[in-house]
């Protein structure tokens, strides 16, 4: 058999597997697109790339950014000229008005230190200091164009409920 014919006999079986995903199956939701207006493509892609985020090239033109968040969450980071053509709705200054809060979890304290200064290094704010409730670790920060992004980790087993 050919390599070509065992890469697609491979990439059939990631598609099936996909495809046949029980939560797929029930017509729910398998990936998430979180598509954000920007003011400057440019400078939001690099703001991020100093975060550690990764592009999707294939996605990722002069309009628009696909940025990686993990295997199954992008952002689409969208220039708010070519994001006007997807809503008739007034794009809000997400430095004057809350439109969405992000969160984002990961594997310790550390990390979401490193995440948050690394967010200031790059230009964003830390609009409140970090919040530690024993079994819960947050910093939050702003990006370029004021989107507010909290980056957490916790351990819901040391919850007291």
């Amino acid at each position: 058999m050919s390599v070509g014919k065992l890469r697609f006999r491979k990439e059939s079986r990631k598609l099936g597997k996909f495809l046949n995903c029980q939560a797929h199956r029930k017509g729910m939701p398998t990936k998430i697109f979180v598509n954000l207006p920007v003011k400057n493509l440019g400078k939001t892609k690099s703001f991020f790339a100093k975060l550690g985020f990764k592009f999707n090239k294939q996605f990722t033109d002069k309009n628009a950014a696909c940025m990686i968040i993990s295997k199954d969450i992008y952002s689409m980071l969208i220039a708010k000229k070519f994001f006007k053509q997807f809503t008739k709705k007034k794009i809000s200054n997400a430095k004057k008005t809350s439109e969405v809060l992000l969160a984002l979890a990961l594997g310790g304290r550390t990390q979401v230190d490193k995440m948050a200064n690394a967010a200031i290094k790059a230009g964003g704010k830390e609009p409140r200091p970090a919040q530690d409730i024993g079994w819960m670790y947050s910093r939050v920060f702003e990006d370029l164009d004021g989107h507010i992004w909290e980056s957490f980790w916790m351990d819901a087993k040391k919850r007291k409920k």
